[in-house]
């Protein structure tokens, strides 16, 4: 698999993928049909939400899948696949209902390079259920491509607010690893990703990134082999 998972869209105060244009640049450099899919989107229309990845990522050709009459078809033409952010739940939502779930992840396990970030990274975990975003929508299931054989939470951060009385982003992790002890979750920092190019994996930006298992949380560094967690069962 060929796999960039973004954890955001932007990193601090860079405007739209500054941070991560390079890496996408590199990830698709031989791909000539780029569909986008930007169903995450709520208060944006996909159209515009497409014309907005467009115009941050000028020298690549980008094609919106609300362009098409049948998504289907669209991902079966497709050199590669982006996936924008947004609300996980809608995004789920709406790729169950045009039937595209396993279009996607049967192109991407055969090589596809696929693209996402924040939501759309979220989507290539075994389920949706470590995301941060509220349920808008309740999708047919929480099941997600499973492109990698884990949970994903984008926009990890371990910072707590002066003043806020609330569970930690850790202390929500914790709860998910109590009645899911097996599965572990890898948290990734805004300015991260996550990268798989067959079975490597490893974590690229300037941040660590922090894995959950059960009671234990491990520190990754950038570029640290994480390819164990790709053997379901290893861990």
């Amino acid at each position: 698999m060929n796999l960039l998972m973004l954890s955001s869209s932007r990193a601090g105060d860079e405007g739209y993928l500054n941070h991560a244009s390079q890496m996408i640049a590199e990830h698709l450099a031989k791909c000539e049909r780029i569909v986008f899919i930007p169903y995450a989107g709520v208060t944006i229309d996909w159209p515009s939400y497409t014309e907005k990845v467009q115009t941050a990522l000028p020298k690549l050709n980008i094609v919106g899948i609300e362009s098409f009459s049948n998504p289907v078809t669209a991902i079966a033409q497709a050199d590669a696949v982006m996936v924008g952010g947004g609300n996980t739940f809608h995004l789920l939502n709406q790729l169950y209902k045009n039937s595209l779930m396993d279009p996607i992840r049967e192109r991407a396990k055969n090589g596809m390079p696929y693209v996402g970030w924040s939501a759309g990274s979220n989507i290539c975990g075994n389920s949706i259920r470590t995301t941060n975003d509220m349920p808008i929508v309740y999708p047919p299931s929480f099941d997600a491509l499973s492109l990698v054989p884990f949970q994903l939470n984008p926009h990890y951060s371990d910072y707590q607010p002066p003043g806020h009385n609330g569970e930690t982003r850790a202390q929500r992790i914790a709860e998910f690893c109590v009645l899911n002890p097996a599965m572990p979750v890898l948290g990734i920092k805004e300015g991260t990703a996550l990268v798989r190019k067959g079975d490597t994996l490893t974590l690229q930006g300037p941040h660590d990134g922090v894995v959950f298992k059960g009671q234990q949380q491990s520190v990754i560094q950038p570029l640290q082999d994480l390819s164990a967690y790709l053997v379901v069962g290893a861990y």
